[in-house]
C-alpha cells in the first residue's frame, strides 16, 4: 500500500514524487535525487538534475538527447529484473512513444506498477503495450472522462491526408502541430508522400535518427529553419505546439494550422487556439482504454495522478475497485522544484 511516511509501504508518496524505501530510489522524480528510475523520455518525466538514471533500453538514446551526454544514465531490456537494495524492478512497454515504459516494483512479495502516460491503442512507432497484473498500480488519468473515446488511428491520418491534399490544391501549407517527441513521428508514420514535400521543425526532426535506429519505419522528411515566402505551397510542415504563435510559423505565408491532440475532442479548445483544423490524435488512454487496462491488473489498490481523477476513482469504484487519486504532497520542498 503507498502511504506517505511510512518506510514499511512499497512506494511512499514523497515531495519529490514517489520514492521506493527498499531500494532507495525515486520514480519520475521532481527536484534532484540519487537514483531516478525513468518511464519516458518526456520532459515532465524526465527532469535534469538527478545523479544516476535508470530507463528502458530505447528509451536510452532519447534520455541522452534530451538531458546531454553528462548525466550518467543505465537502461534495461523491457522485462528483465534487477535488483535494487531490498526491491526488485523491471520495465514494461507503455505503449506512449518509443521507449516508454511502465515500472514495476516488487518489494517482499508485493508489486506495484507505476505507469507513467500509457497507450493501449495500435501505434507503429513504439512498442505495444504490455498488461502487467499487480498488487497496486498507478495509473496516469490524463483523459478519464467518457467524453474522451478515440478513433483508430487509420482514420484520423486520412482525416490528416484529405486536408493536406485540399490546401495543396489552393496553394497554401499545411502545418500541423504536434509534440516534439512520440506525437510528430507518429503523425509523420501516417502522412501521404504523394501530396507534397513533407516538413519538420528542428525541434521534431532531432529525434527522427533514434526512431529509424530503433526500425521505426517513417517517410523522409526535410529539416527546415525558416520559411521563404512563396516557398512549400504543397507542403505539410509537422511542428511543435510551442510555435504556434511565433514569427516561425508566421514565414508560412496562407498556412493553414491544425494541431494533433485528444484535446481536440473539445471543439471550443480548437476555435480557441485559432486552428482550422483539430485533428483527435492522442498517445494516452482514453476513457474505455483507462477502464479496461486498470480492470484487468486486478490490482487491489489503483492510484490516479496526470489528470481527470476524481471522475475516474468514483466510476471504479462504482465498479468495486478500490480507486483513488494520489494527491501531491505540499511541503517546503515543493517551491523549489520544477
Amino acid at each position: 500500500m503507498i502511504i506517505s511516511g511510512k518506510p514499511t509501504a512499497v512506494l511512499t508518496n514523497t515531495t519529490k514524487g514517489l520514492y521506493c524505501p527498499a531500494g532507495d530510489f525515486y520514480l519520475d522524480p521532481r527536484g534532484s535525487v540519487k537514483r531516478a528510475l525513468v518511464t519516458h523520455a518526456h520532459s515532465d518525466h524526465a527532469r535534469p538534475g538527478h545523479d544516476i538514471y535508470l530507463c528502458s533500453d530505447p528509451c536510452l538514446p532519447l534520455l541522452r538527447l534530451r538531458l546531454g551526454g553528462k548525466a550518467k544514465m543505465e537502461s534495461l531490456p523491457f522485462g528483465e529484473r534487477r535488483r535494487i537494495g531490498d526491491a526488485c524492478v523491471s520495465f514494461h512497454p507503455a505503449g506512449h512513444i518509443l521507449g516508454s515504459a511502465q515500472i514495476k516494483v516488487e518489494v517482499s512479495g508485493k508489486s506495484y506498477v507505476v505507469s507513467g502516460d500509457y497507450k493501449p491503442d495500435k501505434d507503429g512507432t513504439c512498442e505495444e503495450f504490455e498488461l502487467v497484473k499487480c498488487h497496486g498500480f498507478v495509473s496516469e488519468c490524463t483523459f478519464g472522462l467518457p467524453v474522451y473515446r478515440w478513433k483508430k488511428e487509420e482514420e484520423v491520418f486520412t482525416q490528416i491526408n484529405h486536408w493536406w491534399a485540399s490546401n495543396a490544391e489552393e496553394g497554401r501549407p499545411s502545418i500541423v502541430f504536434a509534440y516534439s517527441l512520440g506525437k510528430a513521428q507518429r503523425v509523420l508514420s501516417g502522412l501521404d508522400t504523394s501530396n507534397g514535400p513533407i516538413l519538420m521543425h528542428p525541434a521534431a526532426h532531432s529525434f527522427l535518427e533514434p526512431y529509424r535506429k530503433a526500425g521505426i519505419s517513417l517517410p523522409e522528411a526535410a529539416k527546415v529553419d525558416q520559411a521563404k515566402t512563396g516557398e512549400y505551397a504543397q507542403a505539410i510542415i509537422v511542428a511543435p505546439p510551442a510555435v504556434e504563435e511565433s514569427g516561425w510559423t508566421r514565414a508560412f505565408k496562407g498556412c493553414r494550422k491544425s494541431l494533433a491532440s485528444g484535446w481536440m475532442t473539445i471543439r471550443g479548445q480548437r476555435r480557441r487556439q485559432n486552428l482550422d483544423r483539430g485533428f483527435v490524435l492522442s498517445d494516452h488512454a482514453d476513457w474505455n482504454g483507462l477502464v479496461g487496462v486498470i480492470s484487468a491488473t486486478e490490482a487491489d489498490e489503483v492510484l490516479l495522478t496526470h489528470g481527470n481523477g476524481d471522475a475516474l476513482a468514483r466510476y471504479l469504484c462504482e465498479k468495486g475497485i478500490r480507486a483513488k487519486v494520489l494527491e501531491k504532497p505540499s511541503g517546503p520542498q515543493e517551491e523549489k522544484e520544477p
